[in-house]
């Protein structure tokens, strides 16, 4: 039985876009390409993602491999990427009516400490039944320590939890650690759909 809907944030809940934030800071392709290969593919960005570093810090880090021209540009990037993460439609209504069903709803996110500044804007930390972000305990999605850890620390059995999250490589890590999981295609209602299904053919 379903009991629980563990939802990651980017792509699910908040449109993470670095397209956008690109077009907004840069003045031609040959910027945003650079910009892009090195703030937002670069390795900074899963150390940020891992608390291995911090948001602030990702400027300075990752200038040294970016031309000079460029970096009043890279450190707008870098300083306000999170203009993108704007609610996608029907998040917010999708984890009233789960919440409103019964299931407990958590987020389980890999994210850096700038998540406590954006999220909130979203909906407040405490709507939600537990937050667990990757930063705040060293690992990455799709490890199957931080899913087996993110169990452990609210107490949930793996099979009560159906997991959401848009890349399938996380998906899989989540199986390996017991849970239902789902790759999410846009459709809150699917997501709906599958959990309550879960519990009728039990």
């Amino acid at each position: 039985m379903i009991k629980n809907i563990v939802l990651d944030m980017g792509n699910v809940l908040l449109d993470f876009n670095p397209e956008f934030v690109l077009s907004q800071f840069c003045s031609s392709e040959e910027e945003k390409e650079v910009i892009r290969q090195e703030l937002f593919h670069g390795p900074e960005w899963k150390m940020g993602d891992r608390g291995l570093i911090k948001d602030k810090d990702r400027f300075d880090l990752v200038k040294g491999r970016v031309p000079e021209k460029y970096h009043q540009a890279l450190r707008n990037c870098a300083d306000h990427w999170d203009i993108c993460m704007k609610e996608l439609p029907g998040a917010r209504e999708f984890c009233e009516k789960v919440k409103a069903l019964g299931f407990g709803v958590y987020i389980l996110s890999n994210a850096s400490d700038l998540f406590y500044s954006y999220f909130p804007r979203f909906m407040p930390l405490d709507f939600f039944t537990g937050v667990f972000v990757s930063a705040d305990h060293l690992m990455l999605k799709p490890e199957v320590e931080i899913f087996e850890t993110f169990l452990k620390e609210y107490g949930l059995k793996s099979e009560e939890c159906l997991f959401v999250d848009d890349r399938q490589d996380n998906v899989g890590g989540a199986r390996q650690a017991g849970m239902q999981a789902v790759c999410f295609k846009g459709d809150y209602e699917e997501v709906i759909r599958l959990a309550q299904g879960d519990r009728i053919a039990q």
